[in-house]
């Protein structure tokens, strides 16, 4: 799974707004003021950005680097390909 920064930054302000709007809901119909409702939501909101960026990183830390052997063109490839048995060396 490759995704840009862009795109994991998106995906994880998404979660977090998804969160947050659950976490108001579910607040509202208790009997809290409405101070602690704000501030637990914004909690909550900014802890699951927190904690999906962080699992981003750990995920992209534990990946394998594959983009090294994607930046090496065709004709870098056929010089590194080992010379075939039947080959003759006329030097």
């Amino acid at each position: 799974m490759y995704l840009t920064a862009r795109s994991a930054q998106v995906r994880n302000l998404a979660v977090a707004a998804v969160n947050g709007a659950i976490t108001l809901v579910i607040l509202l119909i208790a009997p809290l003021g409405l101070a602690a409702v704000v501030i637990n939501t914004l909690l909550v909101t900014v802890a699951t950005y927190a904690t999906a960026t962080i699992a981003d990183r750990i995920v992209r830390y534990l990946q394998p680097d594959v983009r090294q052997a994607e930046l090496i063109d065709r004709s870098q490839r056929s010089s590194l390909q080992r010379p075939h048995p039947n080959d003759l060396d006329r030097y």
